[in-house]
């Protein structure tokens, strides 16, 4: 089997982070966040994976390649020269996804966290004999949305609501599809939505079916929703693996901490924190709801809370950061410093406090 995922743009949402490296490759709970999916896709027998992207697609490739042999699965690209929207990516790549055997192929949306149920949406897919199968998640402010209004019984799509202002429905499309290669024919090369042009035509000739995702679902495109998809992410873990949390006196909650990183004595790390590789946190620090990525160093006794502190960074001893603070790659967080929604551009140093949230360039 394949899967097409649509990388797209620049990341501006994830900014400062995305400066340093393509959104897809910003770590999430200690690993690329395409990673996640890629893995997910091999464990249910898809053999090659085509990255549709129109931003730096050599990075990308050079930094996959090692995954490439790690996993045994072939990860190419399909570059689009101007943005092709979500549809125009699969017309371009229709060589790559068609091969001729008739099978079905993933299409997902590179920024989606979750369980990843491939196995049962191929079940799904196969039962009932359509076109394509989109996954829903269940939302509790649908009107902020698209809603997708489906028959109960079958989950067969009737059609689709652009953020109601009645209540439809609380059904939302999920950015996971599996797509017969007939709905190639559907698209031609140029830029289209799949959502808003090629699922509607889909749906009013009843080819189109959605299942209901188990279980979490996040889009991390932005920082505010990739601090909560932490949150669902290691919940989720905690149920599946808890074996790969951190456990001992000094951690609340769920942590993940990589087995490179060290903390010092009297630290009270948790809830919901992720530690990444190379990472040294001195005694007496406090984490809650953050991410501290790959090589980076956090002195004694300073406080973060929900924010993100990127690669190789440093916060400085009795220094607090909280509120939404996002740290670029190498940003230096001085002595007694307070960050309060600082987005902090890389390789800078902070020597006074950011008292409100600003971009500091």
């Amino acid at each position: 089997m394949k899967a097409l995922i649509l990388v797209g743009g620049f990341g501006t949402r994830l900014r400062p982070l995305t400066l340093s490296v393509p959104k897809p490759l910003v770590d999430f709970a200690n690993k690329p966040m395409i990673l996640h999916q890629i893995e997910a896709l091999k464990d249910v027998g898809v053999t090659e994976v085509i990255l549709a992207i129109n931003y730096q697609p050599e990075v990308m490739l050079n930094f996959l390649k090692d995954f490439e042999s790690k996993l045994g699965i072939k990860i190419t690209c399909s570059q689009e020269t101007e943005p092709m929207g979500t549809a125009g990516p699969l017309a371009l790549a229709r060589d790559k996804l068609d091969d001729g055997s008739g099978e079905p192929f993933f299409v997902l949306n590179s920024d989606v966290i979750s369980e990843y149920p491939f196995a049962e949406l191929i079940e799904f897919h196969k039962s009932h004999g359509g076109e394509a199968t989109i996954m829903v998640t269940k939302v509790d402010e649908p009107s902020k949305y698209g809603v997708v209004v489906t028959e109960e019984a079958t989950g067969k799509v009737e059609r689709f609501v652009e953020k109601p202002k009645v209540f439809v429905g609380n059904k939302i499309n999920a950015g996971i599809y599996l797509l017969s290669p007939s709905v190639l024919d559907r698209i031609e090369l140029k830029p289209t939505s799949i959502e808003k042009e090629v699922f509607p035509r889909i749906a009013d000739d009843k080819g189109l079916y959605a299942m209901v995702l188990p279980g979490f679902w996040m889009d991390i495109g932005q920082p505010r929703d990739y601090i909560t998809g932490l949150r669902l992410y290691l919940d989720s873990l905690r149920k599946k693996a808890p074996e790969k949390l951190a456990s001992g006196v000094h951690v609340m909650g769920n942590v993940l901490v990589h087995e490179t990183a060290t903390i010092g004595e009297g630290c009270l790390i948790g809830p919901d924190v992720a530690i990444g590789p190379g990472c040294v946190v001195e005694s007496g620090v406090r984490l809650s709801r953050c991410t501290v990525m790959r090589g980076a160093r956090v002195k004694k006794h300073a406080c973060i809370s929900g924010s993100i502190v990127g690669w190789h960074s440093t916060v400085g001893k009795w220094a607090r950061v909280e509120n939404m603070t996002i740290l670029g790659e190498d940003v230096h967080v001085c002595d007694e410093v307070y960050s309060n929604g600082g987005v902090v551009l890389p390789h800078k140093e902070i020597k006074s406090s950011i008292l409100k949230p600003e971009i500091v360039m």
